[in-house]
């Protein structure tokens, strides 16, 4: 199989620098360290770390450095030896496609428990894999990891090298044992075997970054548990690169997915189920749900997730405050299409937009996509509405255009005047920002504007300039329009 750097050519990381050419995965059983490693790797908390096992469920990539190693490293779920279709079994799977994609293969062991049937069951289809494997001790800060280094040989991997991700101890060793292979690789010297560095001929290699393409679109995949998100993700990239199933919250970290939609970069970030914050309890469940509120911060156009076949809850209608509340853009996404009958589709969607409508204003206009990520049912459909609201979100609207819309909607609709007759005059607009449209007015009673007047402006602006999705910032000043003195002069 092509390692990863060549079958990932059309991926950037995560911060749009060029992506390393060498790629290394982190193996082992549950809680053994790995997303600790991870972290410490890569610089940051990139990954949760708590004490309960199998946190990690999806493997997550980033750009890695060690002293002057620069590499992608993968942190995968824990191996199990389960056969079935538990989740257990699938997590395994995706953990070796993992090592089958990367270069170099980081298997960790907890020194402190010793060597298990599992790591030696693991072990040995590294092996069959045909690619290097560096085998780590962690957890070795005191003696009692004694025992567990000398039983590692057993496992036909070489020397392990012994570690603390935790307290950082170790890296120089695994400095040592990880160089030779990445210099190798580097040199384009081929794949690494059991036996040193092979030719990897007929390989695809990775694509030359282009310093002069444009930073990819931030688009970030919210919504309740178990509506279909990881799905989602999956089809619109073509691959199962996520994991999924009927479990509900399945999904616990947010995993952030390089991608190229036509001739566009895309940085997907899927997200954990968010629930109403009374019925969040456990420590572990509050890291996800804040994890997915950072990753609807950091996003430029958010994707909330429906499903179809049930009405929208609060925490739907308060997650999409949040969003709006944050300036982002949205698309509403409303999955499982497929199960709705055609002869309710149209009364679906009408009654969904007026819910939306009814509970928060700015709603209007926005986009609402039937899909089935299941079947793929108008899959095609969302990426031009995400890219649409996009659009939107950066416009610029010019002072010209803006001030002749204003004209005629207060002749349209005049302000309501305030107490004692006192006429409000609107007399300027202007764009102040983009993402979001942000606009000033100025006026002789700023205060006095209503809210019900604010709305009217906010919707004019949305449905005259094609601001759908996005949300608009309306914000009053006092006083006379601020360049006449400048176009007199």
């Amino acid at each position: 199989m092509a390692p990863a750097a060549a079958a990932s050519a059309a991926q950037t990381p995560d911060d749009g620098a060029p992506e390393a050419t060498v790629t290394v995965a982190i193996l082992g059983r549950p809680n053994v360290g790995k997303s600790t490693l991870f972290n410490r790797l890569v610089g940051r908390r990139l990954a949760l770390v708590h004490d309960r096992p199998g946190v990690t469920r999806d493997w997550r990539e980033a750009d890695a450095s060690l002293a002057d190693l620069r590499f992608r490293l993968i942190d995968t779920a824990g191996l199990d030896d389960a056969v079935d279709d538990s989740l257990a079994a699938r997590m395994s799977a995706r953990s070796i496609a993992a090592a089958e994609l990367a270069d170099v293969t980081l298997l960790v062991f907890d020194a402190r428990v010793g060597v298990t049937p599992v790591d030696e069951a693991f072990a040995r289809q590294l092996r069959r894999l045909g690619r290097p494997v560096i085998l780590l001790a962690n957890k070795c800060e005191g003696r009692v990891a004694d025992d567990g280094l000398t039983e590692a040989y057993a496992l036909g991997l070489g020397d392990p090298v012994a570690i603390s991700a935790e307290h950082g101890d170790g890296m120089a060793g695994l400095h040592s044992a990880l160089a030779p292979w990445l210099d190798a690789l580097a040199a384009g010297e081929g794949a690494a075997g059991p036996d040193g560095p092979q030719d990897r001929a007929g390989s695809a290699g990775a694509l030359p970054p282009d310093d002069a393409e444009a930073p990819p679109l931030r688009l970030a995949i919210i919504g309740r548990p178990n509506v279909g998100k990881s799905t989602l993700i999956n089809r619109l990239v073509g691959e199962d690169r996520l994991m999924t199933g009927p479990e509900a919250g399945l999904t616990r970290e947010s995993i952030p997915v390089q991608w190229r939609w036509r001739d566009r970069r895309v940085r997907l970030v899927d997200t954990a189920g968010m629930r109403r914050r009374s019925r969040v309890t456990e420590r572990l469940e509050r890291m996800s749900v804040g994890e997915s509120e950072r990753a609807m911060r950091l996003a430029e156009v958010v994707v909330l997730v429906i499903d179809a076949t049930q009405p929208m809850e609060h925490q739907e209608m308060t997650l999409l405050g949040k969003v709006l509340d944050e300036g982002r853009a949205v698309v509403v996404a409303v999955n499982k299409w497929d199960q709705v009958p055609r002869d309710q589709r149209r009364a679906t969607l009408d009654e969904l937009a007026l819910s939306l409508s009814e509970v928060i204003s700015q709603t209007r206009g926005m986009p609402l996509v039937p899909v089935s990520a299941l079947t793929g049912e108008a899959m095609d459909d969302l990426m031009p509405a995400v890219v649409e609201v996009h659009d939107a979100w950066n416009r610029r609207i010019g002072t010209g255009p803006l001030n002749r819309w204003l004209a005629d909607a207060v002749q349209a609709h005049p302000p309501p005047r305030v107490s004692g007759g006192r006429a409000v005059r609107l007399r300027y607009i202007t764009q102040a920002k983009a993402r979001p449209p942000t606009f000033l007015v100025w006026s002789n009673r700023a205060d006095s504007l209503q809210e019900g007047y604010m709305r009217y402006l906010v919707n004019g602006l949305r449905e005259h300039f094609d601001l759908g999705g996005t949300p608009i910032r309306l914000l009053m000043r006092r006083g006379k329009n601020p360049f006449v003195d400048r176009a007199e002069g």
